[in-house]
């Protein structure tokens, strides 16, 4: 007559019916006020009317087991139990929910008016995880209702290894648990949890994928080479993982395709570079480590550089290589496979190396790096000369003496000409242009009048203007 939502009485007087054990009478005052979900794969456990309704059900079972104390039955229970037996799942859990008449009546409502993951969240509490799988794929439900009512309490609960041997023994190829595998390793990558993603990729077989978190192993907080010298059980990891997936790929290419909808593939070019790159920073790691544990390591750099980042970390491993060394030799023919391997700008790190060595005032070095370089026998016609030309902006930093070494050293007067004007030695820059060809001589010499005549240099002026 008020008007008045009836939902609330109906829902007091079927909980009221559940008190007293009247399971029969508390379904059809539900019945009334319950509605089942718009849509089952929503993430949460339906409406809170519903869940009213477990939770005073699970919380009140009986010990009445059907199978085996049939006396104690009464005969609602019996009946509830008989009609709720045709109704839940095809598949039934073994124990407790099949033989309680309570628990079938959780099964009822839960089906009736709860979400997927209601469902598959009640299997879960009561230890019937194939149950709650198999409703997972039966339903078809989205990889988020795996995540919230499987994964994650499987693997809070420490029974990771019971949810793998269970999703391998309904389907041994996996192949039907894909979706959900791959977006529980998402998940476990968005939290940072590396060892059980590393723990799920071994399950699944995907060995690309758990090489890379085993270089995220590797790499991850290290402050020195010191420290990646005692991580190098991960390089053979990596190793380990790339050579299984090779030799998976060869056995399959000979068969039909085989379906690794899945797993990460890779070309088996790629595969074998990454093991080419692997071998080559296991060789890195024991240099720079033995340079550390000797205490020829100049370089404190903040980042530690590593051949699996990007091309520019890549070089920044090449300089380390040759300047950590007892001299330039020793590190160079490590560093010279790094440029060659990856196809790095190797002026570019030669240069970066002379640069850092001026700061350290060992231009010696640099007169053995040009050494090293042109006999490496890839060496472009100027490369030594560029390299030295990059340097020289340091000029004002290099002693007289060592400065005049390193010009000379270069091979082209051009170069000689250019590095001298760079350092203001204008007398020296004159000497070697009127030793050039005639008509290239005079351009040569009128640009040193220039620069003298601009920086206040009159004897050089003079000469300039005489030789003209």
């Amino acid at each position: 007559k008020s008007g008045l939502d009836p939902g609330g009485a109906w829902h007091a007087w079927g909980m009221a019916c559940l008190k007293a054990g009247s399971l029969n009478s508390a379904r059809e005052k539900f019945n009334r006020c319950l509605k089942p979900p718009m849509d089952l794969n929503q993430l949460n456990h339906g409406s809170r009317l519903v869940q009213d309704v477990i939770q005073y059900l699970e919380s009140t079972v009986k010990p009445v087991l059907i199978a085996d104390d049939d006396y104690f039955a009464t005969l609602r229970e019996l009946e509830a139990t008989v009609r709720t037996r045709s109704l839940s799942l095809e598949m039934m859990c073994e124990g407790k929910i099949q033989h309680n008449s309570y628990y079938q009546e959780c099964l009822f409502y839960l089906h009736s008016y709860g979400t997927n993951l209601a469902i598959i969240s009640f299997y879960m509490r009561h230890d019937c995880m194939r149950e709650a799988l198999l409703h997972l794929l039966n339903k078809e439900s989205p990889s988020e209702v795996f995540i919230e009512g499987i994964f994650i309490p499987s693997y809070q609960s420490g029974k990771l290894h019971m949810l793998e041997n269970l999703l391998e023994t309904i389907d041994p190829g996996l192949e039907s648990w894909g979706v959900y595998l791959i977006a529980a390793c998402k998940y476990l990558q968005r939290k940072n949890y590396y060892h059980i993603l590393y723990e799920l990729q071994q399950f699944m077989k995907d060995h690309v994928r758990a090489a890379m978190t085993c270089i995220r192993f590797f790499t991850h907080g290290a402050k020195s080479y010191t420290e990646l010298g005692g991580k190098q059980t991960w390089l053979l990891k990596i190793k380990d993982h790339l050579k299984v997936y090779l030799q998976e790929v060869s056995r399959s290419s000979g068969r039909k395709k085989m379906a690794f909808t899945f797993r990460k593939k890779m070309s088996a070019t790629d595969v074998s570079r990454h093991i080419n790159t692997v071998d080559l920073q296991m060789e890195v790691t024991k240099f720079l480590h033995q340079c550390e544990s000797s205490g020829t390591s100049q370089m404190t750099d903040s980042s530690l550089p590593t051949l699996f980042g990007n091309n520019n970390m890549k070089m920044d491993v090449a300089c380390k290589v040759i300047l950590e060394g007892k001299n330039i030799e020793e590190g160079f023919g490590i560093a010279f496979r790094v440029l060659q391997d990856f196809q790095l700008e190797a002026t570019e790190v030669y240069s970066k190396v002379a640069k850092q060595l001026v700061k350290q005032q060992k231009y010696s070095e640099i007169r053995q790096l040009l050494k090293c370089v042109n006999e490496s026998g890839v060496a472009a016609k100027n490369d030594g000369d560029n390299i030295i030309l990059n340097c020289l902006n340091e000029f004002k930093n290099i002693p007289a003496e060592d400065l005049d070494n390193l010009i000379q050293d270069m091979d082209s007067d051009e170069n000689k000409i250019q590095a001298y004007m760079m350092c203001n030695k204008l007398r020296s820059a004159y000497l070697v242009s009127v030793r050039q060809e005639k008509a290239r001589a005079v351009q040569l010499v009128q640009h040193v009048r220039q620069l003298a005549e601009s920086g206040g240099d009159d004897v050089v002026k003079a000469i300039c203007a005489q030789w003209l």
